[in-house]
């Protein structure tokens, strides 16, 4: 037999631990829910894969920080300012300060965790509840809250199979500095935040940067003397829920737009890192011995993320209007540099690439999960994070509920409801069970 067949046999035989909430996934997500659920006295357990902030800590490059400002950090019973003693509400927190605020709030909520234990499958009973399989045994539960947001698995194009065995190959989660990299050019590919973010990081240690531009839009930083992101909480933009978005459900599948909070924050225009001597490419094609080929569409692709910048401009500047507030005139946006044509091949050897990094998103991964409430992208079917299926529960997706559910910003009110509604059932079958 061999180890992992023992396994197997070990846990079917093993006893089942009972919990009325069990909550899958220990970061800011399941950290809100174990704080109200305390405050509710509803007895409930976190199974945490690694460590309580382990994506913070290990899957961000070194100089990363949050795009949103410090003031949205706000958890349920935890403030950035009041609580985590944070003395910068308007600036950015860095990677290892993120960490701190996390760990600071773990303090605080004290949740029934176990670290190190990894949820390997969720089914249903049949007479309600579920069984839940995990590294550390199976146990049987009445609620599940599934607290792991939406990216899980890194996504590489099928072309990257293409790439020569000699370059280094990179997902954006492994990425660290640039002295980490070999010496030679280096290849990112996508322009998300984490691609933007990376390129310049690359770019500012005087690495020279090949960027593969994909279709993410872009924001503005500041904007008539506050940043965009207080006048867009203003306008109450991030209290908009899915439904009233008018993408509605599609919004789920956007890219986020790219801006930094790096040295106090700042904009990231692509056609100010080409002026500078970044080589910008459409979004990849191709692979074929040592040539890339990229498709061409990379002024479509500026010119979009551009429309994109202008419209929240404008959506601002129409908000100071209707308001009648005064705030200061910004000059009319001019793009600094266009291509005067767009590369369509990068002969990697001849350019001395010495390294590909893939910023090209992540995909969920519900697969162990045994409840039919999942589309055909795997998207689970939920209200608010109440899912189709009694007594399943997801928090921390994107557009959850509105933009911030995936972020500090929006995580709390989410939580709060789940909690809200899972205290109702409760207390539903409490009375059922008096009633006889």
């Amino acid at each position: 037999m061999t180890a992992s067949s023992t396994i197997v046999e070990m846990l079917k035989t093993a006893p089942c631990q009972h919990v009325p909430v069990l909550i899958v996934g220990g970061g800011q997500g399941g950290l809100s829910l174990s704080y109200l659920l305390k405050q509710q006295g509803i007895d409930h357990l976190v199974l945490e894969k690694n460590r309580i902030g382990h994506s913070w800590r290990n899957e961000r490059w070194d100089s990363f920080c949050l795009v949103t400002p410090n003031r949205q950090c706000r958890l349920p019973g935890y403030d950035y300012a009041r609580d985590y003693g944070g003395s910068d509400p308007h600036g950015f927190m860095l990677k290892d300060e993120i960490v701190s605020f996390l760990e600071g709030y773990a303090a605080l909520v004290q949740p029934p965790v176990r670290e190190g234990v990894a949820v390997t499958g969720v089914s249903p009973l049949a007479g309600g509840g579920f069984e839940v399989r995990s590294t550390d045994g199976i146990y049987t539960a009445d609620k599940v809250i599934i607290a792991i947001s939406g990216y899980h698995i890194p996504i590489v194009p099928r072309a990257g199979a293409a790439m020569p065995s000699s370059l280094l190959q990179v997902q954006s989660l492994d990425y660290r500095n640039p002295q980490d990299l070999p010496a030679g050019e280096i290849l990112v590919v996508g322009s998300g935040q984490s691609g933007c973010q990376i390129a310049e990081d690359l770019h500012l240690a005087g690495r020279k940067v090949h960027l593969a531009v994909g279709d993410a839009p872009r924001a503005p930083r500041m904007y008539r003397g506050r940043d965009s992101t207080d006048w867009l909480e203003e306008m109450g933009h991030y209290d908009m829920p899915v439904e009233d978005h008018p993408s509605s459900e599609k919004v789920r599948q956007n890219e986020n737009h790219y801006l930094t909070g790096r040295d106090g924050g700042r904009e990231i225009d692509l056609r100010k890192f080409a002026q500078q001597g970044m080589k910008l490419y459409g979004m990849l094609a191709g692979i074929e011995g040592q040539t890339v080929r990229f498709q061409p569409d990379l002024s479509h692709h500026l010119d979009a993320a551009d429309a994109t910048y202008l419209r929240i401009r404008n959506t601002i500047d129409a908000y100071i209007e209707r308001a009648g507030i005064d705030a200061p005139v910004e000059a009319p946006y001019q793009p600094c540099w266009a291509p005067a044509e767009e590369p369509l091949e990068l002969d990697l050897a001849a350019a001395n690439i010495s390294t590909v990094i893939w910023c090209t998103g992540f995909r969920m991964d519900f697969s162990f999960i045994d409840v039919p409430v999942f589309d055909g992208r795997g998207y689970p079917a939920h209200n608010r994070g109440v899912s189709a299926h009694e007594g399943l529960y997801f928090i921390g997706l994107p557009w959850l509920h509105t933009w911030g559910s995936g972020r500090f910003a929006g995580v709390a009110r989410d939580a709060e409801h789940i909690v809200e509604d899972i205290a109702a059932s409760l207390r539903l079958t409490e009375r059922r069970a008096a009633l006889g």
